[in-house]
């Protein structure tokens, strides 16, 4: 068989995603704080980006102006005016004057600059006025390691104690408990085994209350031996009948111990108090406080929406380097060059931002005119709605509305929502209508908050009062709503005496 070459022209269309296609789509998804730092980070690299400060509203407003003329054109360069008829052309620049800044600043040897004069270092403070407070410190708040070893550095074990209660401490988990062995750790720590329990008893007496315990039955009862509490049947539950108490068999801890379902009931709602973890107060991540990105007012009969910019910097183009490319030719093409690709980036940049900003602000409008009903009168009202909704009244594609609705909130008139909280699924009604999901939810968490704690309402007969209020759901999809808001089924929930 003969092998040949043949040319053959093919038209086919391809999906191509510029870079700054895909910054300006980063930019929609990512939430107040991230944007915050994205465009910190980018005033360190970008040396034509500079922050606007106050006053410089004009400045500001014609990048931003020009960021939208842009666009993918390439970037104008601005020559001199021709002198108007009748005057002298200004005399070309002379050895003798003194160059302009621009001029300055085109010869300037950028990493020579950036070594010998740094712009990160710390800000000299001449006056102690000028000092930020001791409330305005931020503190990072003590491991529960941490908070151990400080009281065992207070506590004066002897050398061979003081070695074993290292090891304890290094293996306490995050809830208090130790998971190792008396037998690991005096091999690990090399000491008798008899020296490590000694120093675990003395570890179990530190703060907080409970720490140290090898299972749930040793923390309870160390609690209990802390508090003082000697009563008989509490003691008696912790030693033998802590498991069926857990499951809230309260009949079947009775007939256990012998004593009546009162005296159990009595007894779990002490042991109810205790700290099951006593290391909670010491783990988990530091609380991150919710800003919003939009505020909506009433005033009148209508909502406003407000836009969030408190901390974000104004962005504007350096007046300097638009004069590096304003004298043209006089430029050196390296710096020109350079200067252009900083300055095309971060007009980008800035219509980037002014784009998200307006698609936030669009989406929050739609969201309101489907949903004027909840801002106004609550969740009860709250409405059925799908991204689609919205994008089909903004114009615009669902998936820029499911990242312009991620990680943003809302300070609303009836408190502070993620924007995706109101785009819910649909319940039907008895009579054919529909009700937001959201709405339901809320309703079984009112319904089980009120119920009578002795004769807590199942899921079924949570059900079959949502349908006499004209709700048709089904029991599993009651217990699904439960669990999501982390309710106890009835069995768990129910309390005697």
């Amino acid at each position: 068989m003969a092998l040949e070459l043949k040319q053959q022209l093919r038209l086919s269309q391809q999906l191509v995603m510029t870079p700054q296609l895909q910054q300006a789509i980063k930019l929609l998804q990512l939430s107040r704080l991230e944007l915050v730092g994205l465009v910190q980070q980018e005033l360190e690299e970008n040396p034509v980006l500079e922050e606007a400060l106050e006053g410089d509203e004009e400045a500001s407003l014609a990048s931003s102006a020009e960021a939208q003329a842009e666009e993918a054109s390439p970037l104008p360069v601005e020559t001199e005016p021709a002198a108007p008829e009748g005057e002298a052309a200004e005399p070309a620049a002379s050895a003798d004057r003194e160059p302009t800044d621009a001029e300055k600043l085109a010869d300037v040897d950028w990493q020579s600059y950036a070594e010998d004069y740094p712009q990160t270092g710390p800000r000299e403070i001449r006056d102690d006025s000028d000092r930020p407070s001791f409330e305005a410190s931020l503190t990072r708040r003590a491991t529960l390691a941490e908070h151990l070893h400080w009281q065992l550095q207070l506590s004066g074990f002897p050398a061979d104690e003081d070695v074993a209660a290292q090891f304890i401490i290094g293996n306490i988990d995050e809830r208090g408990y130790l998971q190792s062995s008396l037998e690991e750790i005096a091999r690990q720590a090399g000491v008798p085994e008899t020296v490590v329990a000694s120093a675990l008893a003395r570890v179990q007496e530190f703060d907080p209350t409970g720490v140290g315990a090898r299972d749930l039955k040793e923390c309870l009862t160390l609690q209990v031996r802390a508090l003082g509490i000697d009563d008989p049947i509490v003691l008696r539950i912790l030693a033998e009948a802590l498991d069926p108490l857990i499951k809230r068999d309260f009949r079947g801890v009775a007939r256990q111990l012998g004593i009546s379902v009162e005296e159990v009931a009595v007894a779990s709602r002490i042991v109810g108090r205790l700290e099951p973890r006593p290391g909670r107060a010491f783990g988990g991540e530091e609380p991150v406080y919710i800003v919003p990105d939009i505020f909506v007012h009433k005033i009148g009969d209508e909502f406003h929406v407000v836009l969030n910019d408190d901390g974000l910097p104004r962005l504007r183009i350096n007046a300097l380097y638009r004069e590096v490319l304003a004298r043209g030719s006089q430029t050196p093409k390296d710096t020109k060059t350079y200067v252009h690709e900083k300055v095309r980036s971060a007009m980008w940049l800035i219509k980037s931002i002014h784009q998200r900003q307006r698609t936030i602000y669009r989406v929050m409008q739609s969201i309101i005119k489907h949903q004027r009903e909840f801002f106004e009168r609550g969740i009860n009202h709250l409405k059925p709605l799908n991204l689609r909704d919205v994008a089909d009244d903004i114009e615009m594609h669902e998936s820029t509305v499911s990242r312009v609705t991620t990680n943003k909130y809302a300070n609303t008139p009836q408190g502070i929502f993620e924007l995706k909280y109101f785009f819910n699924s649909s319940i039907n009604r008895v009579d054919g209508e529909a009700i937001a999901s959201e709405s339901v939810k809320d309703r079984i968490g009112r319904l089980i908050h009120s119920e009578d704690p002795r004769r807590p309402l199942s899921d079924q007969r949570i059900a079959e009062m949502l349908k006499v209020a004209n709700i048709d759901i089904a029991r599993r999809t009651v217990t699904k709503y439960r669990e999501a808001l982390n309710l106890l089924s009835s069995t768990k929930r129910r309390q005697v005496g």
